[in-house]
C-alpha cells in the first residue's frame, strides 16, 4: 500500500525536525555554499555595471584612433611601432568626413599649475574645441576652448572643477592668468564636475589647446584621436571611411580603431568569465554541503533501521521508502539554499546602505540556479542512503530494532 504524497512530506519534515542539531548543521553547510555563490556573483555583477557605467557616460557612438596596430597575426596585444604618429592634421582630415560629427585629438601630460601663491602639479590634457561634445562634459562657467584650429591656438585654459577650487576657492577665475609649466594661460572656463572614470579624476585636470600641449610636452604627434559619428550611421561604414582616409595619409595601416561598442563587448565577456569563475569557486562550498547531507542521511538510515522495517512490514513499497529519504535530503538542501539566498540579500542590502559606492548587485539567475543546485545536491547526496534503506529486508530490519 503506497503512502500519499502528503504523508510522505509530513513524515520527511518530522524526521528532519526530530534531528534538529544535525539538520541545522547540514542546512548551515549548504547555506554557506549558496551564500558564497550569491555574494561572489553579486560582486561580479556590480563590477560589470560599474565598468559599463564608466564607459557609457561618454556615449556609444564614439571611435578612438590610437597609433600603432595592436592586433597582428591574429594575436591580440602584439604591437608594431607606428611608422608615422597620429597628428593634428590627421584629425583635421577625419573631421572632413560627412558622417563625423566631432573630432578631438588628445595629448596628456603632467605639469605644475600656479596661480599667485598657490601651486599644484596635475594632469594637463591637450584637446580641441569639440571635447565637451565628444566626452559629454559640461562647462559650469565661462566657455570651453574656442575653435582656433588644432595648430596655433591662443593660450587659453579651462579648469576642472577640483583644480578651480584648489587654485581659486570660490573666487571668479574667468579672465585670470595661470602658469602651466613655463607658459602663461588665460582662464576662459571652468568645467562642471565629472568625477572619476576608472580611477582617473577628470575634475583634477586642466584643458589646453592640443597645439599648445604638443609644444609643452615636446611631442611629434598626438596620443589618440577621439571622434563621434551620427547615431544613424552604420558603424562598419564609418570605420571603413576612417581607415581609408588614414591609410591614404600614412601609406599603411599603422593605427588601431576601437569602437565603444567593441570595448564594452570585450569588457562584458571578460567580466562574464570572471563572474562564472568566482561562482565556481563559491560552488566548492556546495560540494562540502553535499558531503554533509550524504553523511547525515547515511547516519539516519543506520539509526532508523527499525523504522524502515516497520514501514515495509505495514506494506510500504520500496519506492516510498526511497522517496521518503530523498525528500529529507532535498528538504535539507532546499532549506539551506533558501537560507543562503535570504542571508545574501540581507548582507547585500546592508552593505549597499552603508557603502553605496561599493558595486554589489545580486544576479538572480545565478541565485536561482544555485537554489536548484542545492536541491539537486540534496537529492544526489541522499540517493545512495535512500537506495540502501529501500533495499533493507523488513524482517532483518525489525530484528535489528
Amino acid at each position: 500500500m503506497s503512502m500519499r504524497g502528503t504523508d510522505l512530506s509530513l513524515f520527511a519534515v518530522g524526521a528532519v525536525h526530530g534531528q534538529r542539531l544535525r539538520s541545522t548543521l547540514t542546512v548551515v553547510g549548504v547555506a554557506v555554499g549558496i551564500l558564497a555563490v550569491v555574494l561572489l556573483t553579486a560582486l561580479g555583477e556590480g563590477v560589470r555595471r560599474f565598468v559599463l557605467g564608466e564607459f557609457t557616460q561618454f556615449g556609444t557612438n564614439i571611435v578612438a584612433v590610437t597609433p600603432g596596430k595592436s592586433t597582428t597575426f591574429g594575436v591580440s596585444g602584439a604591437t608594431i611601432s607606428s611608422v608615422r604618429p597620429l597628428t593634428v592634421d590627421d584629425a583635421a582630415a577625419l573631421a572632413r568626413l560627412p558622417q563625423i560629427e566631432a573630432v578631438v585629438p588628445v595629448i596628456q601630460g603632467n605639469a605644475q599649475v600656479e596661480f599667485g601663491a598657490r601651486a599644484r602639479r596635475t594632469t594637463v590634457i591637450g584637446v580641441g574645441a569639440d571635447m565637451p561634445a565628444v566626452w559629454r562634459m559640461d562647462v559650469a562657467s565661462g566657455s570651453f576652448l574656442p575653435d582656433d584650429g588644432f595648430s596655433g591656438a591662443r593660450p587659453f585654459v579651462v579648469l576642472g572643477q577640483r583644480m578651480y577650487a584648489e587654485l581659486f576657492g570660490e573666487a571668479n577665475a574667468l579672465g585670470s592668468r595661470v602658469r602651466i609649466g613655463a607658459d602663461r594661460f588665460r582662464v576662459v572656463g571652468v568645467m562642471a564636475s565629472k568625477g572619476q572614470m576608472l580611477g582617473f579624476d577628470l575634475d583634477d585636470t586642466v584643458f589646453i589647446p592640443v597645439g599648445r600641449a604638443t609644444e609643452m610636452f615636446d611631442r611629434e604627434g598626438v596620443m589618440e584621436i577621439d571622434l563621434t559619428y551620427a547615431e544613424d550611421e552604420d558603424v562598419a561604414t564609418v570605420l571603413h571611411d576612417i581607415e581609408r582616409v588614414l591609410v591614404a595619409r600614412h601609406g599603411q595601416t599603422d593605427f588601431t580603431l576601437v569602437t565603444q561598442d567593441k570595448m564594452l563587448e570585450v569588457l562584458g565577456d571578460i567580466i562574464d568569465i570572471l563572474t562564472a569563475g568566482v561562482a565556481a569557486i563559491g560552488a566548492i562550498s556546495l560540494v562540502v554541503g553535499a558531503f554533509g547531507i550524504a553523511t547525515i542521511m547515511t547516519i539516519a538510515v543506520s539509526e532508523r533501521t527499525g523504522e524502515v522495517g516497520l514501514l515495509r512490514a505495514l506494506g510500504a513499497p520500496r519506492r516510498d521508502v526511497m522517496a521518503l529519504f530523498l525528500l529529507e535530503a532535498a528538504l535539507l538542501g532546499g532549506v539551506g539554499g533558501i537560507l543562503g539566498i535570504a542571508v545574501a540579500v540581507l548582507l547585500v542590502t546592508a552593505v549597499r546602505a552603508v557603502l553605496p559606492a561599493l558595486p554589489l548587485a545580486i544576479v538572480w539567475p545565478y541565485a536561482g540556479v544555485a537554489l536548484v543546485v542545492s536541491v539537486a545536491i540534496g537529492l544526489a547526496a541522499g540517493l545512495l542512503p535512500a537506495r540502501h534503506a529501500a533495499r533493507l529486508d523488513p524482517v532483518e530490519a525489525l530484528r535489528a530494532e
